[in-house]
């Protein structure tokens, strides 16, 4: 890693995706734990009461727990329970529900219609989530009925307690309900330095799918619901949209050994401190312009186009991030300050080249 060869240059880790990395050890150990003899199919297992347990202690409530594939099913399955087809859906315009589920909200509630609205640096403004609810309220309308939003943000940035708390008094003042999409929560617990509780069902948040895939899990998230109530029939969802596991302990037991030795966070910890040294060492290069605070673990910025070529060439593989331009920098669990140095070492020598 960090050879400064061009073409084709096999590289160890990237920043395309925190999706590239692989499965951190305490995952894969509590995974190879669960595969033992004859278990109980279906969530019927020691596996997945612990990994229930290890949730409700983390968040410290009764609440109720499910495990599906993936972010796509948790949210879209999610969302579909708070709402009838009639209802509508505030999200963030550069939401994920809105730009990268395929349609999956819409498909899984039939038909319930999703109402983007602007926010700087990814965050929702309470004022835009009142002036959509405001704006009709007559039949022919989609009627608004729940705020989603993203903990941390699709660019990055996270929600400060003060910030939840008035989207929650906005929320429960207009009556709707509150969903966090936490593909991401845990970088968000760390940035933040507060208690998962804090920033979920205490500021009002009514349901959390919480990923783990990001955080050092080979597959799935939990869909957490604080407010019992809304999690009436929703096995009867996930078994009907096939998220519904056989062998349940293979998703459940990664998350053992992710919380009960606190992977979780150091794992979010480590890519929350690369993404801020990647920051540190872009800033000192004035060719590359940073275009949002950076919070969590990714870093967005704008490449010259050569500069960006050149980088690719070189074999270094990130995402132009649809929706808000310029490039996307994600850093994962098991991203070193090598690599970050060995990635802006190359920007330094591209552009000393080309003015040799």
């Amino acid at each position: 890693m960090g050879s400064l060869k061009t073409n084709s240059v096999t590289r160890a880790r990237h920043f395309a995706s925190d999706n590239y990395a692989g499965v951190c050890p305490e995952a894969w150990s509590a995974m190879e734990a669960a595969n033992c003899d004859h278990v109980s199919s279906y969530g019927d297992d020691e596996w997945t009461k612990r990994a229930s347990d290890a949730l409700r202690e983390i968040f410290e409530i009764d609440c109720e727990v499910f495990f599906t594939f993936n972010g796509t099913a948790a949210n879209s399955l999610a969302l579909a329970s708070m709402c009838q087809s009639y209802h509508s859906v505030i999200c963030h315009e550069l939401a994920h529900v809105e730009t990268d589920e395929c349609g999956g909200p819409e498909f899984f509630s039939n038909g319930t219609k999703l109402l983007p609205v602007p926010g700087e640096n990814g965050r929702v403004c309470p004022a835009e989530v009142e002036r959509t609810v405001k704006r009709r309220n007559d039949i022919h309308y989609p009627k608004p009925n729940v705020l989603t939003i993203t903990q941390a943000t699709e660019l990055g940035t996270v929600y400060p307690v003060d910030h939840l708390d008035r989207l929650s008094e906005t929320v429960r003042r207009l009556g709707l309900k509150f969903h966090m999409d936490g593909a991401r929560f845990a970088n968000a617990v760390v940035a933040l330095d507060k208690s998962p509780k804090e920033i979920t069902w205490k500021a009002g948040v009514d349901v959390l799918c919480f990923g783990g895939t990001k955080n050092g899990i080979a597959i799935g998230d939990a869909v957490i619901f604080f407010n019992r109530e809304m999690a009436y029939e929703f096995d009867y969802r996930c078994k009907q949209a096939g998220q519904l596991a056989s062998k349940m302990r293979f998703l459940a037991a990664p998350w053992v050994g992710l919380l009960e030795s606190g992977a979780w966070l150091k794992n979010a910890a480590q890519s929350n401190r690369c993404a801020q040294l990647l920051d540190q060492e872009l800033q000192s290069i004035p060719e590359v312009e940073i275009l949002a605070p950076v919070e969590a673990n990714s870093v967005f910025v704008k490449f010259p186009e050569h500069i960006e070529r050149s980088l690719h060439e070189r074999g270094w593989k990130f995402y132009n991030f649809i929706g808000a331009g310029g490039a996307r920098l994600m850093c994962s669990w098991d991203t070193t300050k090598d690599d970050v140095r060995a990635f802006a070492d190359d920007i330094r020598q591209i552009i000393v080249g080309e003015s040799a």
